[in-house]
C-alpha cells in the first residue's frame, strides 16, 4: 500500500499549474486515461472467505473510485489459483462464480467511464496450509518466511519447492487468470511481481536456492518472471499487460538490493526481453536515494523509455514533479485511496484529504 503524507498542506489546493499534469489525460497501452492518477492495489480482504468472490460491497466501493475521475484502477491482489492464496477474504480470478463477481464490478466502474485492471497474484510461500486448500504453500526453495500470517496470525509454513512441472502449471495459471480478466470484462492485468510473493521469491536469492536453469545469479533467477510475462502477454498483449516489481518484501522489509542500479538495470533488460512495455516499479518511499543521487524512477528511466507507473507514499506535488521531469507517466496514490472515495474531487478543490486511519478504515468499506 502506498502511505499518505502526514503532512495534510501538501494535500492543499492543486489549482496553480498542477491540473495540467496530473488531471490530463494520456494513452497507455490500450488505455485512454482520464487523468494521470491511478489507484494503486490495495488489499482489503472483503471478499467471501469460502470462494473468494466479490459481493455488491466492492462493487459500490470500485464504482465511486472510477466516478470520482481516476485514470486507472488497479485492483486489489486478485490470486490465480487456490493455492496462491495467503490471506483470508482475497478475491480469486480463478473460478466462474469468481469471474461472474468481477463481472459486476467492472461493468459499475465502465458505466462511470473508468479504465479498471486486474492485479493477479501468487503469494507463493507467505501462507499458511488452510488458507491454500490444505496444500503446503508453493516456493522455489523449501525455505520458509519468518513471523505471521498477516491478518491470520498464524506462523508461515515450511514451503514446498516447486518441481519443473509446478512452474509450468503456475504459468499456465497466470496466462489463464488473464484471460478470465478480460472475460470479467477487466480492460487488463497487472502481474505482482513484487513485495517479497512468488515471483518475487524466484527473483531473490534469500528465497531462491535453485540450481536448475530458475535459480543462479539475478539475471537467471529472472527467468521464471520473464516466463510468465511472456504467457501473459502471449494471452492477452503487452498493451494490456503491466509488471510489478520491487526491492521491498512484506516479510523483509528492511531489504534492499546490494548494487540498485544494477539490479535496476537487469530487471530492465528482463523487461524487455519478454517484451513487457509498461511497468510499475515499487517502493515505499519515492523520493529515497538508491545510488549515484537518484530514486528507484529516476534510475528506472534511465534503462527504460516505456511507460512508468509511479508509486511510493508521495503528496500531489512530488507526483507532478515527476511526472514533469519524465521520470514516471503515471502516478499511482493507495491509502488515500482507502480513506476517500473522491480524492480527485478533493484535490482539484482544494477540500482537505481525510488521513488514512488503520482503526477507521482497515475493516471498512467506504
Amino acid at each position: 500500500m502506498s502511505q499518505i503524507s502526514k503532512d495534510t498542506n501538501s494535500w492543499g489546493n492543486l489549482k496553480n499549474g498542477l491540473e495540467s499534469k496530473l488531471f490530463e489525460p494520456i494513452k497507455i497501452g490500450a488505455w485512454n486515461l482520464r487523468s494521470r492518477i491511478a489507484m494503486a492495489p490495495l488489499t482489503r480482504m472483503f471478499a467471501d472467505i469460502q470462494t473468494g468472490v466479490v459481493g455488491e460491497d466492492i462493487v459500490e466501493y470500485y464504482r465511486k473510485r472510477a466516478a470520482d475521475g481516476v485514470g486507472l484502477i488497479i485492483s486489489e491482489g486478485t490470486v490465480i489459483s487456490a493455492r496462491g492464496n495467503g490471506y483470508p477474504g482475497v478475491p480469486g480470478i480463478y473460478s466462474e462464480e469468481q469471474i461472474k463477481g468481477w463481472k459486476k464490478v467492472t461493468d459499475a466502474v465502465h458505466k462511470e467511464g473508468g479504465t479498471m485492471i486486474a492485479q493477479i497474484w501468487h503469494v507463493g510461500r507467505l501462507s499458511h496450509h488452510e488458507l491454500t486448500g490444505n496444500l503446503p504453500p508453493q516456493a522455489p526453495s523449501a525455505i520458509p518466511a519468518e513471523g505471521l500470517v498477516s491478518r491470520f496470525r498464524k506462523p508461515y509454513d515450511v514451503p514446498e519447492e516447486m518441481t519443473i512441472e509446478d512452474i509450468k502449471e503456475v504459468i499456465n495459471q497466470y496466462a489463464q487468470a488473464a484471460k478470465n480478466a478480460i472475460s470479467a470484462g477487466f480492460d487488463g492485468v497487472e502481474i505482482h511481481g513484487a513485495h517479497g510473493y512468488l515471483i518475487d521469491q524466484f527473483n531473490s536469492d534469500i528465497t531462491n536456492h535453485r540450481t536448475d536453469k530458475y535459480g543462479g545469479d539475478l539475471a537467471q533467477r529472472l527467468t521464471f518472471m520473464k516466463e510468465v510475462i511472456k504467457a501473459v502477454i502471449d494471452a492477452i498483449g503487452t498493451e494490456r499487460t503491466i509488471i510489478r516489481f520491487s526491492a521491498f518484501k512484506v516479510d523483509i522489509p528492511n531489504y534492499m538490493w546490494e548494487d540498485p542500479e544494477t539490479a535496476i538495470r537487469t530487471f530492465v533488460e528482463a523487461f524487455k526481453e519478454a517484451g513487457a512495455t509498461m511497468i510499475h516499479p515499487s517502493i515505499m518511499q519515492f523520493d529515497q536515494v538508491l545510488a549515484d543521487g537518484k530514486t528507484m524512477h529516476q534510475l528506472v528511466r534511465k534503462y527504460w523509455d516505456g511507460i512508468i507507473i509511479g508509486v511510493g507514499g508521495f503528496n500531489p506535488e512530488l507526483a507532478n514533479q515527476a511526472i514533469e521531469e519524465g521520470n514516471i507517466d503515471v502516478a499511482a496514490f493507495g491509502r488515500p485511496y482507502i480513506s476517500n472515495p473522491d480524492f480527485i474531487h478533493r484535490l482539484k478543490n482544494g477540500i482537505e484529504i481525510e488521513e488514512y486511519d488503520v482503526k477507521k478504515h482497515l475493516n471498512t468499506l467506504i
